[in-house]
Parts: C-alpha cells; sequence; structure tokens
C-alpha cells in the first residue's frame, strides 16, 4: 500500500423536505438510479444513488432551527450532455441562480452547478466499483 493520500466524494448527504421530488429530479435530469435505500422504497428514509447522492427525507425541515440544518455551499455535477440536462432541469420548479445558467436553485433551496463532463469521462467513472465488498 502506498502511503500517498487520495480522496474523491463518494457521496454528498442533503437534507430535503420532499424526497420523492429530489429522487425523481435527479434521476430524470441526471440519470442517477437507486443505489441504496433506508426504509420502504415508496416512503424512504434515505435514498442512496449510483452517482454519489444521499438524499435524506426531513418533512419538516421548515421547523428545524437554521444551526442545525447543515448547510450545503451547492452541489457540482459533471454531466455529459449539459444542452439535455438543462432542457430537462428547467421543466421543473427550479431557478436560475445569478452565476449563471447551469445553476439552478432547487424548491428546497439547494443550489446546483451542472458541469460539462470531457467526453466519454462519466461512463469511464461509472463503471468503476471502488467498495471493497
Amino acid at each position: 500500500m502506498s502511503d500517498k493520500i487520495c480522496s474523491y466524494v463518494e457521496h454528498v448527504a442533503i437534507r430535503v423536505k420532499d424526497i420523492h421530488w429530489h429522487i425523481h429530479f435527479f434521476k430524470d435530469v441526471c440519470g442517477m438510479d437507486v443505489r441504496e435505500v433506508d426504509g420502504d422504497l415508496n416512503n424512504p428514509n434515505q435514498y442512496w444513488t449510483i452517482g454519489g447522492l444521499q438524499l435524506m427525507a426531513m418533512p419538516d425541515l421548515d421547523e428545524v432551527p437554521s444551526n442545525d440544518k447543515g448547510w450545503l455551499a451547492h452541489l457540482g455535477i459533471m454531466v455529459n450532455n449539459m444542452d439535455a440536462v438543462l432542457k430537462k432541469a428547467y421543466a421543473y420548479d427550479v431557478k436560475e441562480l445569478p452565476q449563471g445558467y447551469n445553476w439552478l436553485q432547487l424548491p428546497d433551496g439547494l443550489a446546483v452547478e451542472f458541469i460539462q463532463a470531457a467526453e466519454g469521462s462519466i461512463e469511464e467513472i461509472l463503471s468503476i466499483n471502488p467498495r471493497n465488498v
């Protein structure tokens, strides 16, 4: 084993008010299918996607004190077809942010930056199973 330290983000956990909306959005817009579910698939407590998201159901998110919400600045998502992704994304109840057309705010306030990936890179990355199980 090498002494060199290497890292990457395996998943990002996000507390969301409407988990079903977010599951549908990320599956439809980004093609992020389910990897794992905590609870019933029809009413999940948590939902992990292939591609690194962990959505945590928190229907009472508005009632949680701001210092307990766990702020997230934004979520950067590499995409293989920016035009197609943005066309689908803008069909949802999203708002463009001042940073540009590829920066969107979702209904619960999550900011998402879509980034165009190099051709073939996403498919190559997603073909790797880094887990030791």
